[in-house]
């Protein structure tokens, strides 16, 4: 009977251990993060996936959400891991930051044949401007002092209200645009860059909630820390859809 006492304690403490290991991954569409077929795909799912999977963190799933469902999540529930996400001054203390995935440049874009001029930051407060809630485009805006701010669940929503004529100006980096007009077969020759957001620009990562961990939070570094040393993550990154 004395024997069985180790085996015992052995399970009862790894049991928590294998628990903290299951991962529920969260992102949003985009042209890097992307249902195909069924499945999670893009570029940085790819990475993502890589660098759980070298962790060691086989126990995981990927879910596509809207934004600000994605983002609640990861804010106040155990063992999520959010992709891609920017990380500012304010968001800082509020996730466990695991590796940065790419580099994100945003700008103001608006219909060619819309009479929206905009030389500076202060002159599109003048228009109404499509963003994604609880977005770091949302969060800037509002901290800014914006309020003509017209918000959407989901990016081909939003977009699609600067088609219709409900928002003058959309913030979208370049690839996002490009992924806008093919999926709503809009030319994008009728889409026109208007100002750089140069304050904004800023890395997007992979990060954990703040429950998660640290020894998860770790593993996940290391390995993604790895494959980037490699260029395995900028290879990964340069495919697009």
């Amino acid at each position: 009977m004395k024997a069985l006492i180790p085996v015992l304690m052995v399970a009862i403490l790894s049991a928590p251990l294998a628990q903290a290991q299951a991962v529920r991954v969260v992102t949003e569409a985009t042209s890097y993060s992307f249902l195909k077929d069924g499945k999670m795909a893009g570029p940085a799912t790819e990475v993502v996936e890589l660098s759980l999977k070298r962790a060691g963190l086989v126990d995981y799933q990927i879910n596509l959400y809207p934004w600000a469902r994605s983002y609640d999540m990861a804010l106040k529930e155990p063992n999520v891991l959010i992709y891609l996400i920017a990380r500012t001054p304010a968001r800082e203390p509020q996730f466990k930051w695991a590796g940065e995935i790419m580099k994100m440049q945003y700008h103001l874009y608006k219909l060619k044949d819309r009479n929206v001029m905009v030389r500076n930051l202060e002159d599109a407060r003048n228009f109404t401007i499509g963003v994604m809630r609880d977005d770091v485009r949302h969060q800037y805006l509002k901290e800014k002092g914006f309020t003509r701010l017209v918000v959407s669940a989901q990016p081909a929503d939003n977009f699609r209200k600067l088609l219709s004529g409900q928002v003058d100006i959309v913030p979208l980096p370049d690839d996002d645009a490009a992924s806008m007009c093919k999926e709503t077969n809009f030319s994008c020759e009728n889409l026109q860059k208007i100002f750089t957001l140069d304050e904004m620009s800023t890395g997007l990562y992979m990060a954990y909630s703040n429950s998660t961990p640290d020894a998860v939070v770790q593993r996940t570094k290391d390995a993604f820390e790895k494959i980037r040393a490699a260029g395995i993550v900028k290879s990964i990154m340069e495919k697009r859809r």
